[in-house]
């Protein structure tokens, strides 16, 4: 399905919102009423948040009703990612499958961390630079495990479907033979991101090393089950706002008016308006 995106406030101000609508013009979450497989599980939609060479650091709020995309604030001030020489930004379309939720209350049995309460990352290594809100269908081709400040933070690996080198891309030994040095680029950009604002380097479960696309769909498997307890309150939801338009049984299903409801509530700001003084 293609999906439509709706601008709210001013982009680089923290009242940015990116919210998505069906081709109809229903309004949903990205989160939870977008499908994890665009494609008989051989497929995934992939969520994307922030573009290949950018630096804003936006990602779906998942403690917003609808979940809208916003960019992160720390401190009072909007996030931005430092460049880490030679990289400029985001080295990869940087996003989030739909459906998955890393859960805080899990511990993880390979990395011995709990959950980071997000949605599952995705990098997606493709050679179309994408946009904030964009929908695309992306095989996977393998995981790492990132630890983030002592919690499970999984990195998918995986490609455009729609790249040229898609069909050539199944592995993540075929990322390794035909894109040297890019698998190396990654774990130094996860390692290095934070340490220009005085954090420590991230650390890396499997010593840092990629494990394969078998192991990747088990993880993303294993986070759907856990996003799936959770809307449908099997799970402590927490701060994390679960309205949805289209999960069956769920307790936080509402209508579309609802919805509609929760998108007109937000100032829209008309950036190309004209003024005469």
């Amino acid at each position: 399905m293609h999906y439509l995106t709706e601008e709210r406030g001013r982009p680089n101000a923290p009242d940015y919102r990116i919210y998505f609508k069906t081709p109809e013009g229903k309004y949903i979450s990205p989160f939870h009423d977008i499908p994890l497989f665009a494609e008989k599980e051989v497929l995934y939609n992939m969520v994307v948040e922030v573009p290949r060479w950018s630096n804003a650091k936006m990602e779906i709020a998942t403690k917003e009703p609808l979940n809208p995309i916003k960019q992160d604030v720390k401190k009072g001030k909007l996030r931005y990612v430092a460049n880490i020489f030679p990289h400029k930004g985001y080295i990869w379309n940087y996003g989030a499958l739909p459906q998955t939720w890393e859960d805080p209350n899990h511990t993880d049995k390979n990395t011995e961390c709990c959950g980071d309460n997000d949605p599952i990352d995705v990098c997606d290594i493709g050679s179309q630079v994408c946009r904030p809100g964009q929908v695309i269908q992306v095989k996977v081709l393998g995981i790492l495990a990132m630890i983030d400040e002592g919690e499970t933070d999984w990195k998918v690996i995986a490609i455009n479907a729609e790249d040229p080198d898609a069909q050539n891309l199944n592995s993540i030994e075929d990322v390794r033979r035909s894109r040297p040095g890019h698998l190396e680029a990654t774990i130094e950009w996860f390692k290095k991101y934070k340490v220009p604002d005085g954090k420590p380097e991230n650390k890396f479960g499997f010593d840092g090393q990629f494990k394969d696309k078998d192991f990747a769909v088990e993880i993303i498997k294993s986070t759907h089950e856990h996003w799936r307890a959770l809307v449908h309150k099997q799970s402590a939801a927490g701060d994390i706002d679960c309205k949805n338009v289209s999960c069956c049984d769920s307790p936080f299903k509402c209508s579309d008016e609802k919805a509609n409801a929760v998108v007109q509530s937000v100032k829209k700001t008309p950036m190309d308006k004209w003024h005469f003084v």
